[in-house]
């Protein structure tokens, strides 16, 4: 059976690959990896201190409250993952790996709903040349239960030479059988 030659080709098109459909002189991306996400505010991600206050600002707000998922999304390299560790008991512990969306459709309804206020409480940075690893510690109220949370958010960020980067974010709450060390609070006065 031959296949007509408009479809041939089409299925040609269809079939290479996609640097390959670019004109050969295109102008690189401006982003690390090759997926649309929405542009950051400059004073976002200039510096570390400004991408860990924009994510704690952009998760925060009241009962009814909406958050601006774009600008969350502005933060993170695309396919950035978002891990929760915990569990049951100390012997049962699991993690949820999680892409921005994925955290925006589990968590972005209760934040909504509930009112949730999150801040860093103190830092602990680590950085070579572009990347940057940040324990960032950080307490949490829900404010329709009246709960307080605090835990670690442990950051691997990168930096293009234009902007900082969210490459991954892990947190763990602290509870009675794992309480936060002191070198991991505010210095005491």
């Amino acid at each position: 059976m031959r296949l007509p030659l408009t479809l041939c080709l089409a299925l040609t098109t269809l079939a290479a690959p996609a640097f390959a459909q670019t004109a050969p002189h295109a102008e690189p991306p401006t982003n690390p990896v090759l997926t649309p996400i929405p542009p950051a505010k400059d004073a976002d991600v200039a510096t570390l201190d400004g991408i860990l206050a924009a994510l704690y600002d952009v998760i925060s707000g009241p009962p009814g409250q909406a958050r601006d998922w774009n600008r969350m999304r502005s933060l993170f390299v695309p396919g950035a993952r978002m891990m929760p560790v915990g569990g049951k008991s100390k012997d049962a512990i699991g993690i949820r790996l999680l892409t921005v969306n994925d955290y925006v459709a589990s968590s972005g309804p209760l934040l909504l709903e509930k009112g949730f206020h999150e801040r860093e409480l103190a830092r602990r940075t680590e950085q070579f040349g572009n990347i940057a690893h940040v324990f960032s510690t950080y307490e949490a109220k829900i404010e329709k239960d009246n709960v307080t949370l605090r835990g670690i958010n442990t950051l691997q960020l990168m930096n293009d030479g234009k902007r900082w980067w969210i490459v991954s974010l892990m947190w763990q709450a602290e509870s009675p059988d794992l309480p936060l060390p002191k070198e991991y609070l505010p210095a005491t006065k």
